[in-house]
């Protein structure tokens, strides 16, 4: 049988692996499949994977993905990167790569030769996920020169998860692979939500357990802690917003807690009780856990710097839950101002306190948008729509569309 393998060099887990799973839940109808990870790799996640009955394998060796500052530090970390990748090279050839294709989440700016040694074996697939940040004429000259080495291999595919990161890719890539990159939305899977709305759930019971009067306002965020994330602006926003209510409370749900040093950060702002970081895995072990606990929030916010489209973001909308978030990259495309959610601008937390307290007191406002990023979430981004792209791809590779 017919093999897509899917590999990635990083232990941390988010919304690519979101997107990663709903490909393969339409993949595996027609073909077999294969996961290679690093050791190391979050057990929430690998539970996810043993759920949907998916098979994986790991290797040693993983990326860093951790800013660094420093020429040591960067250097190091370039050799992290190297190394992580010839072990999951190594792993991909050790799988074996007779009627298989294999669909990677590197990129050609860093990773042209990885991206190289498997076109000469198979044909690849990679996804990006959001264009990159304005970088010097030199380097963009670079990337160029990159991405257009990688374009002139026949086996070579691109995807992106939203219009704003195709539109940037078509300049770097060249010829047939710029003109043939394919829109695989970032989505949602709305049975999955229906099914975890309908369940039992206790919203007061599960504040209470959290130490939250059940009578507050809850602004939730779904995602990993960090920078890109917006996670100061929204601290920053919370401090605003404490200093004028009581009755708004923020939590936000991570795969994994900060360590001492962002504690120490977070203890600063001296939120007391009005902000509470959770670990997901607390929330529960299982992805319909998670989508049930979107239920405690009253809004939903997500202050990102850079972003695709946000699959967080996109199962709140499609949750009903009224949505605040940045007008970068891709989001727009899900959030128009008004009628599907909120936008404001990156790093501005005046303006995310502002849309906070705006939503508190305007219940109408909430309903209208509740409402329309629902039924845009729904119709635009529900994720059979990206499977079916992808392996309609998938079966050109093999070449068949009788698979």
């Amino acid at each position: 049988m017919s093999r897509v393998i899917f590999a990635w060099n990083y232990i941390e887990w988010g919304g690519a692996q979101i997107h990663f799973l709903a490909l393969i839940r339409e993949a595996r109808k027609y073909l077999d499949i294969l996961v290679l990870l690093p050791e190391g790799t979050d057990p929430q996640f690998l539970g996810f994977l043993e759920e949907e009955g998916i098979r994986y394998e790991q290797f040693r060796g993983s990326i860093d993905l951790a800013q660094k500052s420093g020429v040591k530090a960067k250097l190091a970390r370039h050799w992290q990167r190297i190394k992580s990748e010839h072990a999951m090279l190594r792993k991909i050839g050790e799988a074996g790569l007779t009627d298989t294709i294999v669909h990677t989440d590197i990129s050609p700016g860093q990773s042209l030769l990885s991206l190289v040694w498997l076109c000469l074996r198979t044909s690849v697939f990679i996804t990006l996920h959001n264009a990159q940040p304005a970088v010097s004429r030199l380097r963009w000259t670079l990337w160029k020169l990159k991405y257009g080495v990688i374009s002139r291999f026949e086996n070579f595919h691109v995807f992106c998860t939203n219009e704003h990161a195709a539109n940037y890719y078509r300049q770097l890539f060249s010829g047939r692979v710029a003109r043939d990159i394919k829109l695989t939305y970032d989505s949602i899977n709305p049975v999955e939500i229906d099914e975890a709305l309908r369940d039992k759930f206790d919203r007061e019971a599960e504040l209470r357990n959290l130490g939250i009067p059940d009578n507050n306002f809850i602004v939730l965020t779904v995602g990993q802690f960090i920078d890109r994330k917006g996670r100061w602006t929204l601290l920053d926003a919370a401090e605003m917003v404490k200093a004028k209510t009581e009755d708004i409370r923020f939590v936000w749900v991570t795969p994994s807690l900060p360590n001492n040093c962002e504690a120490d950060r977070i203890a600063e702002y001296d939120l007391g009780e009005t902000f509470r970081l959770i670990r997901s895995a607390d929330v529960g072990t299982d992805r319909r856990s998670i989508l049930r606990f979107y239920q405690i929030a009253d809004i939903f916010a997500l202050p990102s710097f850079v972003e695709g489209i946000p699959i967080a973001l996109l199962e709140a909308m499609a949750a009903g839950i009224p949505c605040i978030s940045t007008n970068v990259y891709g989001i727009p495309e899900a959030i128009i101002h008004e009628k599907t959610g909120l936008l404001i601008e990156a790093g501005d937390p005046g303006a995310l306190a502002d849309a906070i307290m705006r939503l508190h007191k305007d219940t109408f406002l909430r309903a209208e948008i509740a409402r329309g990023g629902r039924d845009r979430a729904r119709s635009v981004f529900d994720e059979r729509i990206a499977a079916r792209t992808a392996v309609s791809e998938y079966k050109k590779a093999f070449g068949s569309n009788e698979l």
